[in-house]
């Protein structure tokens, strides 16, 4: 009797052990909640708070949120877009003019076969100034070359009647811009008589690398940075990114090793995904990472995390898709990512409690088979 009442109380002791572990809420991993207030805190007194919306926000994503996150396409700085109504070169320190007096080859120096115009021409010497037969020191720096070709006929028709002159650059050295970063070939580049915008100096340095982002290009001009987009003008056709460029600018092409999201939870392959040049999709990192686990997501809890804009009465805006309805993922198609998302893909209900089961079913064991060892050793004992 005694060893039946051992065995029914060591039976009653394991029955409430293995109730209190099915009760537990520690559940082995992250999780996301789907229900709504899962963001509540508890204080010191393990009562709950209240909600806090400075913290998280959330958000369905439906067609509504898709069209709200159509944001207009960002316009450079207004400074920018301040350009001469009469674009002309002007010359400066290091330029070389190729002047000619017209039947009179005596004021013209040849070039040859052997000297280039460039070799044989007129230099602009450091104090802005050239030298030429009759005229002698002239001020050029600063000027254009029809002020340069004016002034030359006047002074040289006290020698010459009806002079006939004609002013070129030969050579353009005193003026450049300075393209950098993620370009083939990166280095200076020289501002002609012809206007130099943006794209004319990303061609003229080979073009983009592989590495680069071509959403992420700055323009340096007087100590002020401004971005601007090369994927605005390649894609979308936006003339106003195509800036006129000024002596003295530098361009900037950014990597984008920095543009990637990070998928995590319930699918096959968690890892960063790169984004393209083109964006990344929530349906296209989802996909690149193997998709999410059938027999054990929560298909309603797809959730992406996004960093609220600066100036946000928030800290984190959280998107839920609920892809039970395989429809819905023509959204996460229409739903684009931004830099360092955190995509998550949670776990289903029963997934976390096969985990917990997993991880308690050692120590079930343990006391069921000590229990059954300790009453056979009773009986025995009996």
């Amino acid at each position: 009797m005694q060893a039946t009442m051992k065995t029914y109380w060591s039976k009653l002791v394991f029955a409430a052990l293995l109730a209190g572990l099915s009760g537990c809420t520690i559940v082995p991993g992250s999780h996301i909640s789907t229900t709504p207030g899962w963001f509540l805190e508890e204080d010191e007194g393990n009562e709950e708070a209240e909600s806090l919306p400075d913290v998280v926000k959330v958000h369905t994503i439906n067609t509504r949120i898709l069209q709200a996150s159509e944001e207009p396409a960002a316009q450079p700085a207004p400074v920018l877009l301040q350009e001469p109504e009469d674009y002309d070169y002007q010359v400066g320190l290091g330029d070389v003019l190729q002047i000619t007096v017209w039947d009179h080859p005596e004021l013209t120096i040849p070039a040859g076969s052997m000297r280039s115009p460039s070799e044989s021409g007129n230099w602009v010497h450091n104090d802005g100034t050239i030298f030429y037969p009759y005229v002698g020191k002239i001020k050029v720096e600063g000027l254009r070359v029809t002020e340069i070709r004016d002034l030359i006929a006047e002074r040289i028709a006290e020698y010459i009647e009806d002079p006939q002159v004609d002013v070129t650059i030969a050579a353009f050295r005193s003026q450049k811009v300075y393209v950098s970063g993620e370009v083939k070939q990166p280095g200076a580049y020289p501002v002609t008589n012809v206007p130099l915008r943006l794209l004319d100096a990303v061609n003229a340095s080979g073009g983009l690398t592989e590495f680069s982002d071509w959403t992420d290009v700055s323009l340096t001009r007087d100590g002020n940075e401004y971005s601007l987009s090369l994927r605005a003008l390649y894609q979308e056709g936006n003339p106003t990114h195509n800036v006129l460029l000024r002596p003295g600018d530098v361009v900037h092409v950014g990597r984008n090793d920095d543009n990637k999201v990070f998928v995590m939870g319930e699918v096959k392959d968690a890892r960063p995904v790169p984004m393209t040049r083109n964006g990344l999709s929530l349906a296209e990192a989802l996909s690149t990472s193997g998709g999410y686990l059938q027999d054990s997501a929560d298909a309603s809890g797809i959730f992406v995390l996004r960093r609220a804009p600066e100036g946000s009465d928030h800290l984190v805006d959280l998107y839920q898709l609920n892809a039970k309805d395989a429809t819905a993922l023509i959204l996460a198609d229409s739903f684009k990512l931004q830099r360092r998302d955190i995509v998550y893909v949670t776990a289903a209900p029963l997934a976390r409690w096969n985990r917990v089961i997993r991880n308690i079913l050692p120590t079930v064991q343990t006391v069921y088979f000590g229990v059954l060892a300790a009453d056979r050793a009773e009986v025995l004992s009996d």
